[in-house]
């Protein structure tokens, strides 16, 4: 009877009396069944596949839904009066005093400055000693030309002196005008000595002190500069203007008839002024060196908050964008061909669409082309998105609300005691 032996005991009992291939052969035979045994044993006991199919990419999407928008837009301005005079001597002479107290709100026709009078009242008294000196020469002459009238009509004077008393009146007559003018014109004079606050407004710093011989070349005083109304001017570049007519021909963007933008001022600490203005000019040509289009605001300033040479920013209201689709910011990505976004096709696939982006908008782009109404764009998981790759798309709104009530839900209550403590410890 034979008998097979399979274990190794019987191997090395046996393997004295065979060869050694034979042994060889016998040895593989064994660990290739023990082998197949083991992966056997393996797999029937929850052994992983090695492969599993991978789950879609979950990500949160907008709706694409056009809308009007009305958009404003913001620029760097600096505050002037409309109306700053600069306040001159009009007569050479002392300057006797400062009436004003520097950078106080004068009225019109309020003092600002008085000059020596004595010399000007003495040249004015000096002009009428004269006038009255022509006055009585005309006198004469009016008289002489009444007499010699009628004398010449009856031949009994030449008409030669009919032409010399004419002549005589005619002169004196003249003169008696020039004396009056002369006059006047040293009232004038004297008028100048006391200067005056031609506007309602803010006066500057005195640039002349009292006793300081006043002419030609010193006859700056002081300004005065109205505070309301102000303007506010700032500046549009060539390519800001080109674009946003450019948009407009485009149907991109309407703007308000004959440049009614309401104008907004933002103060230095973020705050808005309390009043709006218009535009009320608007050069008609572009400085040579900076390349820019000067604009003109006109605003109220009751309340003399706005002073000349500050600076502000004003923000224009008044346009719109037509059936404009705005995305988040964090939506948009950039590569090599431009700007793009992910969006969920009909099969609930990504796809990869490329996009035009406009000016922002808070958070959001406003998208000029690549978008339609109800496309699905990608907001959150675009990153490791590949194109037509299953995606499983949550509105944004509603995962935002998930994650509010998820929060809530999850929140746990301080103990009365610590609650206690902390509210006496924030009024402290």
């Amino acid at each position: 009877m034979n008998v097979r032996c399979t274990s190794f005991d019987c191997l090395a009992a046996t393997r004295a009396h065979e060869p050694t291939s034979c042994l060889l052969r016998r040895l593989s035979r064994i660990l290739l069944v023990s082998g197949c045994v083991i992966a056997a044993a393996a797999c029937g006991h929850g052994g992983k596949p090695t492969e599993q199919a991978k789950p879609p990419a979950e990500v949160t999407v907008v709706t694409v839904k056009p809308a009007d928008v009305s958009v404003s837009w913001e620029f760097i301005a600096q505050v002037q009066s409309s109306r700053q005079v600069n306040i001159q001597a009009r007569v050479n002479g002392f300057l006797e005093k400062r009436v004003y107290n520097e950078g106080a709100i004068v009225k019109e026709g309020d003092t600002l400055f008085l000059m020596d009078k004595k010399p000007f009242e003495a040249q004015l008294e000096a002009a009428e000693a004269a006038l009255k000196r022509q006055q009585a020469s005309l006198q004469v002459a009016r008289a002489n030309l009444a007499r010699v009238k009628p004398l010449a009509a009856a031949n009994a004077l030449s008409q030669k002196d009919l032409d010399d008393a004419t002549g005589a009146f005619l002169s004196t007559g003249a003169a008696v005008d020039q004396a009056e003018a002369t006059v006047e014109q040293a009232r004038l004079n004297l008028s100048y000595t006391t200067i005056s606050a031609p506007v309602t407004g803010i006066t500057g710093a005195a640039k002349q002190q009292d006793g300081t011989y006043l002419n030609v070349l010193n006859s700056q005083l002081t300004t005065v500069a109205v505070l309301t109304p102000m303007y506010v001017n700032f500046s549009v570049s060539e390519n800001e203007l080109q674009s946003l007519r450019d948009q407009a021909a485009k149907g991109l963007l309407i703007m308000p008839d004959k440049g009614g933008y309401e104008v907004e001022v933002i103060l230095v600490d973020g705050s808005v002024f309390p009043h709006t203005g218009r535009i009320t000019f608007s050069d008609f040509e572009f400085n040579q060196q900076t390349g820019m289009f000067l604009v003109r605001v006109s605003i109220d300033n009751p309340d003399g908050l706005l002073r000349p040479n500050q600076y502000v920013r004003v923000r224009l209201h008044g346009a719109v964008r037509p059936n404009a689709i705005l995305v988040p910011q964090r939506a948009v990505q950039q590569g090599s061909q431009g700007h793009f976004v992910w969006v969920v096709d009909q099969d609930g696939k990504a796809a990869n669409r490329p996009v035009t982006i406009g000016d922002s908008y808070g958070n959001d782009w406003f998208i000029f082309d690549g978008l339609h109404t109800g496309d699905q764009v990608v907001v959150d998981g675009a990153l490791t998105l590949r194109p037509d790759e299953p995606v499983k798309a949550t509105p944004l709104v509603e995962k935002a609300a998930a994650v509010q009530a998820g929060g809530a839900a999850h929140a746990e209550p301080a103990p009365s005691g610590e609650a206690k403590t902390g509210d006496a410890k924030g009024e402290n």
